[in-house]
Parts: C-alpha cells; structure tokens; sequence
C-alpha cells in the first residue's frame, strides 16, 4: 500500500478524507446505540416525568414567535 502511495500521492487526501467520514459515522453509531439522551429516566422515584414539566418549558422545539412565559396549562392536575 506505501508502493501505491508513492507513485500516486494524490490518494492520500483521499484516504485521510476516508478514514475521516467512517470514524466519524462509527462514533455517531455508537452514540446513538447508547440510548436517548435527552432525558434521563427515574422509574423508582419518577415515574412520569412529563407530568413535572411546567407548560412554559420548551424542549427540543424551537418557535420563534411564540411566547412561552403566556401559556396557560390546558389540563388538570395530577
């Protein structure tokens, strides 16, 4: 492989280029088979934890005219 690389230096980029993108997608996949990590759960001592969420917290959703801190809760109290 040194061989080849010697008589056409122009594949190096192209292999660093390579190993580059396919660690980087390996790493991806490894974060992704680690589970969600947006939120954490706690079974024991929560078991709903989107019952304690405060109707003008927003997560993961971006609106750029909403105004959060206005809202009212539309359901009951657990």
């Amino acid at each position: 492989m040194l061989r080849q690389m010697r008589k056409h230096p122009g594949l190096i980029p192209q292999f660093v280029f390579l190993s580059v993108g396919v660690a980087g997608a390996l790493l991806y996949l490894v974060r992704l088979s680690r589970g969600p990590h947006v939120s954490l759960w706690d079974k024991k001592n929560n078991p709903e934890p989107w019952n304690k969420l405060d109707p003008t917290y927003q997560y993961k959703l971006v609106a750029v005219t909403t105004d959060y801190k206005s809202l009212k809760k539309q359901g009951p109290d657990f």
